[in-house]
């Protein structure tokens, strides 16, 4: 292999963005962190969806099915977002679960108000997460990334919404 290959191979991405290499690294690496969360979060939102019974099973079948499919269309631009920016983003499932945040949930049955609650309390975590990086965002003068994380705030507050009504009237 001859030695351009081989810098090619080392060379860092530098893709120009006008952000300063700090900006650039800060907000891929909190970007990368949420995306490893938002995939977790998926993954526990499907299982719920997979294992759910019970009286109002096909209603919260339904939902979940919807909020995972919210999930799912967040991580395609964030990850596209780090990689324009000119960071690294995750590559393999082991590298999701070094860097997530959001606990998964391997037990063999959950109560259905159980399973709400959980991802009530991990979906207000999550949109936790994209406010700080926010601020982040702000920080450096990312307005591109600033404003994705605006939309997907906002679609987690509705997810956080729909469970706590959900669960108003339990003790969950």
């Amino acid at each position: 292999m001859d030695q351009s290959v081989k810098s090619r191979r080392k060379a860092d991405l530098k893709t120009p963005t006008g952000l300063s290499q700090e900006g650039v690294k800060d907000i891929s690496g909190g970007a990368t962190a949420l995306l490893a969360d938002v995939f977790a979060l998926y993954l526990k939102t499907k299982n719920f969806h997979w294992h759910m019974s019970g009286a109002n099973f096909r209603d919260y079948h339904l939902l979940l099915d919807d909020h995972g499919a919210e999930l799912l269309a967040i991580t395609d631009p964030l990850a596209e977002r780090v990689r324009k920016l000119g960071g690294s983003t995750l590559k393999s499932i082991g590298d999701i679960s070094r860097q997530q945040r959001i606990k998964d949930n391997d037990a063999d049955f959950v109560h259905p108000h159980e399973m709400l609650a959980e991802l009530r309390d991990d979906n207000g975590a999550l949109v936790q997460s994209m406010r700080e990086l926010h601020d982040v965002c702000d920080e450096h003068g990312d307005v591109a990334t600033a404003s994705l994380l605006e939309n997907w705030i906002d679609d987690g507050e509705k997810r956080v919404w729909f469970l706590f009504e959900i669960l108003r009237d339990t003790n969950a």
